[in-house]
């Protein structure tokens, strides 16, 4: 063994003069045949292994850096990262963290080149002696280099051959090395390394680490601070000191032979080490806030994610998003209005729990711009069953990793309205419906391919049997009457009204295509609170239907900046909007929501209630703001139903749209537009919509028991549970309960027959 030693060590020797008389003599290229070495890991596997000193250039992508989220005022609300890091230039870090570094890994490094000579030769010297490389003996330049591989790896293979302890792995960097020496100023080189450099306590760079572990940037850093990371840096696994007391102990330990290694330099006195060593391990632990569940607004949060995953405008493939978002060191300007957000979290806790089992959610959408201002749940974000948490976006739809979503109820109501008004209906027009309706024939209803989807055999109801009568417009609208709704979707036909709902960026949350059925008008569809709230606000905004919006602008790692504008269209017609927006308002006073009233401004809404209360929804809007709040059961609707349940701490004997979601709505409004000036609706053009025309109603009785106004009667109101003073349309009794599914993700809601909703 001693023999081997010997010629190894020879071999070793003429390695090194060769490669320094190769640098000093500015030779490119250097060869000399390595006999073949013995033990694990030495990496020469033949005498034909070469050593070539050719500067090779290395490709340096782009730090991985966190991105932050910011509010539309841009304060932060939430940042995620691959590395946590943020890149400082040398002039942001402390003068005596430079020292300390240097001191410790390489204090020749203003001195030298790519090499360090003297460090090699007493490593390989080791490394030969040992039959692996035990000793590194590389300059902070080889050192950056690697730690570039390692960054660039994308497998396992690769990652592991860019730390493999052998000789090739060093002559690489050695390669490398002398590339970036040519390329960089020495300044250059020590900032690219202070801030790839891994410290432990998953902080990466200099700047995180010091906030990790300090709480202050790293130009504040002192001397002790400085040495403990600097210790760190060797070995950071072992140092680690979030993983317990003996890893602590080592990184102290670390420290010390810093401050003692800087002594011995004369880059501080003695008296000054000695000073440091006496004090003890400093390691505070701040929590760096990684990935939505630890924002305060984890649904939006998780909204951005999915728009930049789900947009090819951030990278052709579903990868390259991901690496868009997570290493691109981004700074993402949102929409999100925390004032309206903080007024619809606390409305909803007001009147749901997070530990009750139904769940509600709203969505705030400004008219006119898409942007989306809040979403909110009374469930929080996370994993935990005991806790009751969500484990998806329970306000959006799939795309934005979201559920099934609810059965909207009657809230669809509103686009059988718009598309009689816009097929030259008006507000005293009318249609006779009766306590009960069935279609005539299955070419009653058609969908939008001209099949017939008209079910002869399916009884819809009123609400408690109601009693027939004539209904306009209006008072079909008021009472949310689910037999007039069917005879006027016949009449105006069904692919119309799809068409208009459509138009007004209606889709199910599913993902699925929407059920074109009879009973489509009484919202069998599942949707979420963000697609309905941006349909409302299409109305608010005069009919002009804006994509729901969250990001504004994106600002890269090197300060460039995209602006996003708002994506809007027409639908309707503006006069036609106004219309609508005319009838709806009357649902606060003479309709299903006279009970809970109104804001004190402009508004106007609906509610919706699925058969057998299995959902409970209201959206509504003024020409500032439109909201969408959704009321049910995430096990399944359909067979944990919203009656005889406790929410919020009371009971009810069954839920109706009003009774919950628009309290919640109405206290939402009220705190979220607070100190902002209200606007009022556009009246209605009354010479195109005013009176009726082919439909009128027939003559009233003498002496009319309450009518609304123009001598029509105002259907009974059956009032539900606190206040919810319900239309004739809570559907009981007609055994068509259809969505088993609930929100259950991935769950079948298409079982059995549509469900018929009520209010």
């Amino acid at each position: 063994m001693r023999a081997q030693g010997k010629g190894l060590g020879s071999v070793v020797a003429n390695l090194v003069r060769l490669i320094a008389a190769a640098v000093a003599a500015g030779v490119l290229a250097a060869a000399i045949a390595l006999p073949t070495v013995g033990g694990a890991g030495v990496g020469i596997k033949s005498a034909s292994d070469v050593l070539n000193l050719n500067p090779e250039d290395l490709k340096e992508p782009d730090l991985p850096e966190k991105t932050e989220i910011r509010d539309a005022k841009g304060k932060l609300i939430a940042q995620f990262y691959y590395q946590n890091r943020e890149s400082v230039p040398l002039d942001k870090v402390a003068p005596v963290m430079q020292q300390a570094i240097i001191s410790i890994e390489d204090f020749r490094f203003y001195e030298h080149g790519a090499l360090d000579l003297e460090g090699f030769a007493r490593a390989m010297m080791k490394n030969f002696q040992s039959g692996a490389v035990s000793q590194g003996g590389s300059s902070i330049t080889q050192q950056y280099v690697k730690q570039v591989l390692l960054n660039k790896a994308e497998t396992k293979e690769e990652q592991l051959a860019a730390i493999a302890p052998t000789v090739s792995r060093k002559l690489n960097e050695l390669r490398y090395a002398m590339g970036i020496e040519n390329k960089y100023s020495k300044d250059d080189i020590l900032e690219r390394y202070l801030n790839i450099a891994y410290f432990g306590a998953s902080a990466y760079g200099i700047q995180a680490a010091s906030r990790r572990f300090f709480d202050k940037p790293a130009s504040k850093l002192n001397l002790e601070e400085a040495a403990t990371l600097a210790g760190a840096v060797q070995n950071p696994n072992a140092t680690d000191p979030n993983l317990g007391k003996r890893h602590k102990a080592a990184l102290l330990a670390r420290r010390n032979t810093v401050l003692d290694r800087m002594a011995e330099l004369k880059k501080i006195t003695t008296e000054q080490a000695a000073e440091a060593k006496a004090k003890k391990l400093v390691f505070k632990d701040i929590d760096i806030p990684g990935g939505c569940e630890e924002s305060d607004y984890p649904y939006f949060c998780m909204y951005v994610q999915n728009e930049i995953r789900n947009d090819t405008q951030f990278g052709k493939t579903q990868k390259a998003r991901e690496e868009f978002l997570n290493r691109g060191g981004l700074t993402i300007r949102t929409t999100l209005d925390t004032k309206m957000q903080k007024a619809a979290d606390k409305a909803i806790k007001k009147w749901v729990h997070a530990s009750d089992k139904p769940v509600a959610a709203e969505a705030l959408v400004e008219p006119g711009t898409g942007e989306i201002k809040a979403m909110a749940a009374s469930r929080k974000y996370g994993r935990s069953k005991k806790k009751n948490q969500s484990t998806y976006n329970l306000v959006a739809d799939a795309a934005h990793g979201g559920g099934t979503g609810f059965q909207a109820g009657s809230t669809f109501k509103v686009f059988t309205l718009a598309t009689a008004l816009k097929e030259g209906m008006k507000f005293g027009d009318g249609l006779n419906s009766g306590s009960s309706f069935q279609a005539g024939g299955y070419s009653d209803f058609k969908n939008c391919k001209g099949e017939n989807v008209g079910d002869p055999t399916h009884v819809a109801h009123n609400s408690e049997g109601g009693s027939g009568a004539f209904r306009t417009l209006q008072t079909g609208t008021w009472g949310s009457v689910n037999t007039f709704f069917l005879a006027l979707e016949r009449k105006v036909g069904l692919c119309d009204v799809v068409k208009t709902a459509k138009d007004l960026g209606i889709k199910r949350s599913d993902g699925r295509k929407l059920q074109e059925v009879e009973t489509f008008t009484l919202g069998v569809n599942e949707m979420d609170p963000v697609t309905v709230a941006s349909a409302y606000a299409t109305f608010g905004a005069r009919g002009k239907y804006c994509k729901p919006m969250a990001i504004t602008s994106i600002t890269n790692r090197n300060g460039e900046t995209t602006e996003f504008k708002p994506s809007c269209k027409q639908a309707i017609d503006e006069k036609v909007a106004d219309a609508v927006s005319a009838i709806l308002e009357g649902v606060f006073t003479k309709g299903t929501m006279r009970g809970v009233g109104g804001i004190g401004r402009d508004a106007a809404g609906k509610t919706g209630t699925t058969d057998g209360s299995m959902t409970a929804w209201f959206a509504g809007y003024t020409p500032d703001l439109a909201g969408a709040v959704s009321l049910g059961d995430p096990r399944g609707s359909y067979t944990h139903p919203l009656r005889g349940v406790t929410i919020g701490g009371r009971y009810y004997g069954e839920v109706f749209g009003a009774t919950i979601s628009g309290q919640i709505w109405k206290a939402t409004m009220l705190d979220a537009l607070s100190g902002i000036d209200p606007s009022s609706f556009t009246a209605p053009d009354m010479s195109r919509f005013g009176g009726c025309s082919g439909g009128c109603a027939p003559k009233p009785p003498k002496d009319p028991i309450e009518n609304d106004g123009t001598g029509f009667p105002v259907p009974d109101d059956h009032g539900g549970p606190d206040g919810d003073l319900g239309g004739p349309d809570n559907n009981r009794g007609n055994g068509n309960r259809g969505n088993r599914g609930g929100n259950d993700r991935g769950a079948d809601t298409t079982k059995v027959a549509p469900v018929i909703p009520g209010r």
